[in-house]
């Protein structure tokens, strides 16, 4: 319809259009329509699935190589491994108890590994947890109630391994030590403490065998669930990983922790203050460690003896870094690798290999995790 005013039209729409020299809107270029956020999670968790399958099929085969060069036949190794694991009855208890101490260690690698530390001295922070743990026990005696102690066992293991694991940043910011030097040496200094203490002041006298520290009252002990093997420890450590989880990913100071990380010179011009950081980061780890320590003391063992969670912090090492340091995926990788070990006896005593054959096979696990999975962040 037009009105009767010169050089204006006015559509049916009511739009106006301007006479002679008017601009023309440009028309809309098409929209090319974007994969979805959804869509690239989904191509993402299946290329990272079948990397994940190409190094446990990589791991498979080279072992088998391994056991065929050592004599043994394959088939019937992995037969037997397959067999201890998954179709006896006590595994799953074994399986449990032995992850439990691997879990934190792991995690006490994980949670540093986040600020760019690397903690190398989780063996050592498990037996100061232990010896801190046992320490309080000895000291306390029956003055308090049982419950009492032992929850005071628990709280001196964490602060214990807490306490050595931060001498190692202290190092590092104030003298410019590296954290992988000194918490690796300072494994030995644990050790070499804790032998002192269970050869003299400690040991028992009523012991027999290999020298070993008083073992812990029954009231001092963690509650076992049921009529099993299975102690209170193990629920605790579901719950602090549940814990660890969350605080790493939902809290300011787990995002702090990841730029610290990524990159602590502009974290440090961004306002953040770095040293206070990294010496928590590494205080947590040591007292996730310690906890470990404390709870195999008071779950387990009952008392120190000289090869006290022998191997647990370095296997716990392999973990953290099988897991990529991700919390969950680190407490896949120890209940993977304890039922390995758990599974590895079969492998002596039926197929008549060395007892060191499942470290081997952890080392071509890890080998291979990292040759596969690792090419997603060199492309």
């Amino acid at each position: 319809m037009s009105t009767g005013t010169t050089g204006t039209t006015v559509t049916d729409t009511g739009s106006e259009a301007t006479g002679a020299g008017a601009p023309v809107p440009a028309p809309e270029p098409d929209v090319v329509a974007e994969p979805s956020v959804r869509a690239k999670r989904l191509k993402g968790i299946g290329i990272g699935l079948g990397r994940t399958l190409l190094a446990v099929l990589g791991t498979i085969v080279v072992f088998a190589i391994v056991i065929a060069i050592k004599g043994a036949s394959p088939t019937d190794t992995y037969r037997a491994l397959f067999d201890s694991i998954f179709h006896n009855s006590n595994a799953a208890t074994d399986i449990a108890l032995r992850a439990t101490p691997l879990v934190l260690a792991g995690l006490a690698v994980a949670v540093p590994a986040r600020a760019g530390l690397v903690n190398v001295g989780g063996e050592g922070q498990l037996l100061i947890g232990g010896v801190a743990g046992a320490g309080v026990a000895l000291a306390v005696g029956d003055a308090l109630p049982g419950g009492v102690t032992l929850a005071l066992i628990l709280v001196a293991g964490a602060l214990g391994g807490a306490l050595w694991a931060a001498l190692s940043v202290v190092l590092r910011l104030f003298a410019g030590i590296s954290e992988s030097v000194t918490t690796l040496l300072l494994n030995y200094v644990a050790l070499d403490l804790m032998l002192f203490l269970v050869f003299d002041p400690w040991k028992d006298p009523n012991a027999s065998g290999q020298p070993t520290s008083r073992p812990l009252p029954t009231s001092q002990q963690l509650p076992v669930l049921g009529s099993g093997r299975i102690h209170l420890g193990v629920i605790l450590t579901v719950v602090v990983l549940v814990i660890v989880a969350f605080v790493l990913k939902r809290t300011s100071w787990g995002f702090s922790l990841r730029v610290v990380g990524g990159n602590a010179e502009a974290a440090r011009r961004a306002g953040l203050r770095v040293g206070p950081l990294l010496i928590s980061a590494m205080f947590v780890g040591g007292a996730l460690a310690g906890l470990a320590g404390a709870i195999q003391l008071a779950g387990v063992e009952y008392k120190l003896r000289p090869l006290f969670l022998f191997g647990f912090g370095y296997v716990g090492f392999l973990a953290s870094w099988l897991g990529r340091h991700q919390p969950w995926r680190v407490a896949a990788a120890a209940v993977l690798l304890s039922a390995l070990v758990i599974g590895g006896d079969s492998l002596q005593i039926d197929s008549g290999l060395p007892a060191a054959t499942v470290n081997v096979l952890m080392a071509i696990l890890l080998l291979a995790v990292f040759g596969f999975t690792g090419r997603k962040a060199r492309a």
